[in-house]
């Protein structure tokens, strides 16, 4: 790395000081000169501010900063982590001779190693190449902060309803900035930069019988001119009402409609089976997978990890590898599993990189509702929203949260309690609470009958609003 690439790093806007730059950089050195093999250090910073409403007042104001140290330490075939937060460098010293020693008295782990350079990324120079930092948090003030956390309050404004009445809403305004520095022994340095702003809202009502329900929503962007924080409350509002009411519903198998709200719940598991520790501690239902198809022609998972002003984007990963924006399931089939480099040694494996950083799902629809087969008509140049879904799969559960519940990491068979309500005829009927549905992620995946194109902008998995053909449910 030239000297114009660290002054580059050096000067970036964010958190991250000369100085504290500096200091990991001695951290490598002197880790090196004192016998370690290879080393690796993560250098974060982070501010958050919060301001809380009760029922349209303040109610709590939170300031906190954390700053972290983190040493990868290989010596001798030996392994360790470390971390400390004081960044003298006497202490520094002190403390990289204690962990070195601690390191030697550890069990030989031979494929314990930085990755490849060649693997890493040679790009992420000042931090903010993927566009994630925004200038306007440096103008944030205590008195904006506040004013936008009463602009999302609807407490105070007259709220009526049919057979309701509001008794509380809490409402959080929140913003934040994340600064990380990574750089090894093998010549990686790369930043990454990112502001985030928040608004949350969780409002409680109470119905003709006296029960009370309550309804959360949350907003989100790495920008503040991108937060929409009007409709927040209300859409929690919304929520709580939409659960006066309930029905019984009978067991049995019907279609699912999953909302875009929590969908990422079935998709969660996919994920996690494609992890590398879990293929090589054989606790995956994908074990065996690679390269084979496990579920429908029509699910395609993109992980769109550069994808600029994105949540979620980032150009590398923990161990400082490249991300690259690839399918992960392609047309049903399984193109990669997440490979550290302490996996690959392992088992062989090619590396890829540790994790999945933004999973897009390709959206789709069949349009010839499956009563007697479907032939997978797909349809992506168009938009796909629930009133879409809800109607072509006719009748069915549609779910709109997750009580509890579990996914067998082997079998992939899982049990989650549910919330929603029922439709007939691409219309809601009633809410239903307290039900159970069961099943098995691979055959659940293999009957999806559409992926919307409405995923949440502001989340970091892309995940939309999903329909399955046949699903087990329990009263």
């Amino acid at each position: 790395m030239t000297m114009d690439d660290m002054n580059n790093i050096q000067t970036a806007a964010g958190l991250i000081t000369r100085e504290e730059t500096e200091a990991a950089r001695f951290c490598i050195d002197f880790g090196i000169s004192s016998g370690a093999s290879q080393m690796r250090v993560s250098l974060s910073k982070s501010v958050l501010d919060c301001f809380s409403l009760l029922n349209g007042e303040l109610d709590k104001v939170t300031h906190s900063a954390d700053r972290s140290l983190f040493l990868y330490i290989f010596a001798d075939g030996k392994y360790g982590t470390f971390s400390t937060n004081d960044f003298s460098r006497e202490k520094l010293g002190q403390f990289i001779s204690r962990a070195l020693d601690t390191v030697r008295m550890l069990a030989p782990d031979p494929d314990r190693k930085l990755p490849d350079h060649e693997r890493t990324e040679k790009g992420a120079l000042t931090g903010q190449e993927l566009h994630l930092y925004d200038p306007e948090y440096q103008r944030m003030t205590p008195e904006l902060r506040l004013k936008e956390a009463m602009d999302a309050s609807i407490f105070r404004s007259p709220v009526t309803g049919n057979g309701y009445t509001v008794i509380s809403e809490e409402c959080e305004y929140s913003d934040s900035v994340d600064d990380n520095i990574v750089i090894d022994s093998e010549g990686f340095t790369g930043r990454h930069t990112e502001t985030s702003f928040a608004i949350c809202s969780e409002v409680t009502i109470q119905d003709t019988s006296g029960k009370k329900l309550s309804g959360y929503w949350w907003e989100s962007s790495p920008f503040f001119s991108g937060l929409d924080i009007t409709g927040c409350s209300r859409t929690a509002l919304e929520k709580a009402a939409g659960k006066i009411g309930p029905k019984r519903h009978k067991g049995g198998s019907f279609r699912m409609v999953v909302d875009k709200s929590v969908s990422s719940r079935l998709v969660s598991p996919v994920l996690a089976a494609l992890n590398g520790a879990a293929i090589q501690q054989k606790n995956s239902f994908l074990e065996g997978y690679l390269g084979k198809k496990a579920f429908s022609e029509n699910l395609t998972i993109l992980d769109l990890a550069r994808t600029g002003g994105k949540p979620g984007s980032r150009l590398f990963d923990t161990e400082g590898v490249a991300t690259k924006d690839a399918p992960v399931i392609e047309n049903g089939k399984v193109k990669m599993y997440f490979i550290n480099t302490y996996i690959a040694g392992k088992t062989g494996m090619q590396p890829t990189v540790e994790g999945i950083s933004r999973p897009v799902i390709k959206p789709f629809i069949r349009t010839d509702v499956p009563e007697k087969g479907v032939k997978g008509c797909l349809s992506e140049e168009f938009e796909i929203n629930l009133p879409d879904i809800l109607r072509i799969c006719g009748s069915g559960i549609y779910v709109t949260g997750f009580n509890g519940g579990n996914c067998n990491p082997v079998t992939g068979d899982f049990s989650y309690g549910i919330e929603g309500f029922a439709f007939r005829d691409g219309k809601i009927t009633h809410p239903i609470r307290e039900m159970v549905v069961t099943g098995n992620m691979i055959a659940l995946w293999n009957g999806i009958i559409a992926a919307g194109s409405d995923a949440r902008e502001c989340t970091r998995w892309q995940i939309p609003t999903l329909a399955f053909d046949k699903a087990d449910f329990s009263a």
